[in-house]
């Protein structure tokens, strides 16, 4: 039988939005070293020893920091159970029969390049943070480390743009309202299932349909940019969720000429080695975003790309 793993942190919170979705509060034994302890955007392994089915050992796995470095006590993750996985020892089902002061593993050596300083760096551009579900963790790490940094001047040229099925879905509401009512924060929550939900009256679809051809200069005004400011000369795009939710936004955001930073896909689109990366995503499983190998899909793609490109080079912008 496998060993089980050492505990070394303790569950001190836990704030259920639902029944599958819920906010961990997690505090180390140790406190976190480092100055920073990570970068937001960085993500910590959880782990559990499986008490139901000890042949199975235990299960670890990569979760995304939702809390800003400045919380050094403890560290929070935005995580929604998933039920029914292909793996026979998965982590979140394990994970939400816990209760508060029970016993966890927190390997708290951040990881992950999915970062302000890894990407852009100090840079004037609009920043664009665009989520599917529990996707928002790493970017509420990011605002939450620009408030107790000050940096009121960063708050007030991002924009988060959030997709739920439902509206009790959409954690961290409240927060990212008195951001945009007080610091000039964007928020846009958009809910796939609004005929289940009869009391939301907010927008409604995926967040990758804020995107779609007949729709994008209506986003480009409600993200204070005018219509067709959406492009890389003023803007960076992050996103993070899952493959589907990626792949469709990057393939709506080439005919903006947003590039995206993965090598294997810049190849794909013929993207010159001198054009700056500006679409920037972490994925949640390893499928990729687009399939390279289909021509129906890619030629399109790489024609809107050239386009955008031979644009800008043109100064048509």
């Amino acid at each position: 039988m496998p060993a089980p793993i050492s505990y070394n942190a303790t569950l001190v919170g836990r704030h259920d939005l639902t029944s599958t979705l819920a906010i961990f509060t997690v505090r180390p034994d140790e406190p976190l070293k480092g100055a920073p302890p990570f970068v937001p955007g960085q993500y910590m392994t959880i782990g559990l020893n499986n008490e139901e089915r000890p042949e199975l050992g235990s299960v670890r796995r990569p979760m995304s920091i939702a809390s800003a470095p400045e919380e050094r006590e403890t560290v929070d993750f935005f995580i929604r159970l998933v039920p029914n996985t292909k793996s026979t020892n998965p982590l979140t089902p394990l994970l939400f029969k816990s209760r508060v002061s029970d016993r966890i593993f927190l390997r708290t050596r951040p990881a992950g390049k999915f970062t302000i300083p890894d990407t852009v760096g100090e840079d004037p551009r609009y920043r664009v943070f665009v989520a599917a579900g529990t996707g928002l963790a790493p970017f509420i790490s990011m605002l939450r480390h620009d408030q107790r940094r000050g940096t009121e001047s960063a708050l007030g040229r991002t924009a988060v743009v959030h997709g739920v099925s439902y509206p009790s879905d959409l954690g961290y509401r409240g927060e990212l309202v008195r951001l945009s009512e007080g610091q000039g924060l964007r928020y846009l929550a958009t809910v796939s299932r609004p005929n289940e939900a009869p009391e939301w009256n907010g927008d409604s679809g995926r967040v990758e349909d804020y995107f779609l051809p007949n729709r994008i200069e209506e986003t480009d005004e409600r993200l204070g940019l005018g219509a067709g400011g959406l492009t890389p000369e003023r803007a960076v795009v992050f996103i993070c969720g899952l493959q589907g939710t990626i792949g469709m936004i990057l393939s709506r955001l080439t005919m903006r000429g947003f590039v995206p930073d993965v090598r294997r896909i810049r190849r794909a689109l013929e993207v010159p080695e001198g054009v700056p990366s500006s679409l920037f995503y972490e994925q949640y499983d390893t499928r990729p975003v687009i399939d390279l190998d289909d021509p129906q899909a890619m030629d399109p793609l790489r024609e809107q790309m050239h386009s955008a490109l031979g644009a800008v080079r043109g100064g048509v912008r």
